[in-house]
């Protein structure tokens, strides 16, 4: 028996976080006018490992998950079903990238490249996972987004626009594990709650036009990049402007807790077990 199959999920908690998904799920589906395939993640950052077992388990079945933090993706990883497509989404520490990559064979994706230390050290540790790893044909190329500072905010990560295409080259021509999947932008918060049907949101705008001009100097089809973009508050803002990809917390799971909560609240669950 697996550790997810001790789990205890409480029914009322696992009804409610499957209204929440399905509420979502069916707001991009109205706001998806060109009829796209629009990839949901469900940011599960600080919630317990049981939120996200109920949410992968019939009957909302959903399979793409976000984490912000690496120490704590290696923990839900571990104890929670292959079946899962993680995501790091969280600012990235190059120290901890070729772990990150080794010993989590579920990382779908790396949503937050910005420099070539770290495509270099994720390429390591996917290297190694596909030598030892008897699947490794099975497992494919780590799917990587490169992370744009469309705002020009010195808080936020990211490569600026115009030093996005010398990235990407390089995870194209020197970094064989890791496939180029496309592009990610936070962006400022005072765009993303302005954001509406009606007032466009420069961040999506920019990295959109990012994304063209790359395609064009990598000699690639804009479709064959990726436009990650929106959050709770403007995702269906951002799937008008293109979005592939939406990152949704707080509207599915709820308001987080501190992380020194979360970590008291995880400590007195695994006391009680």
């Amino acid at each position: 028996m697996s550790q997810a199959d001790g789990m205890h999920i409480n029914p009322q908690r696992a009804k409610q976080l499957a209204d929440n998904i399905g509420h979502v799920t069916r707001k991009i589906t109205a706001a998806n006018k060109a009829g796209r395939n629009i990839r949901l993640i469900a940011v599960s950052k600080l919630k317990p490992a049981t939120d996200i077992l109920a949410l992968h388990q019939p009957p909302a079945s959903h399979s793409h998950f976000g984490e912000n933090y690496s120490q704590e993706l290696h923990e839900k990883a571990a104890i929670l079903p292959r079946s899962i497509k993680w995501h790091f989404i969280g600012a990235l520490q190059t120290n901890k990238c070729k772990a990150l990559t080794e010993q989590i064979p579920n990382l779908f994706c790396v949503s937050s490249v910005d420099a070539v230390k770290k495509a270099n050290a994720l390429e390591k540790g996917r290297a190694a996972l596909a030598e030892k790893d008897q699947n490794a044909e099975r497992l494919g190329r780590l799917r990587v987004l490169v992370q744009v500072n469309t705002s020009g905010e010195e808080s936020k990560s990211g490569v600026e626009p115009d030093n996005t295409t010398a990235l990407c080259k390089h995870i194209r021509e020197e970094c064989p594990h890791l496939q180029l999947a496309g592009l990610m932008t936070i962006g400022a918060i005072a765009r993303s709650q302005a954001t509406t049907a009606d007032v466009e949101n420069e961040d999506f705008i920019a990295l959109r036009q990012t994304r063209d001009k790359l395609a064009k100097e990598l000699g690639m089809k804009e479709e064959e990049l990726e436009l990650s973009m929106g959050m709770s508050s403007d995702f269906e803002g951002a799937i008008q402007h293109g979005s592939d990809e939406v990152r949704v917390g707080t509207t599915i799971f709820g308001e987080r807790p501190s992380k020194e909560d979360a970590k008291a609240k995880a400590s007195a669950e695994k006391a009680e077990a």
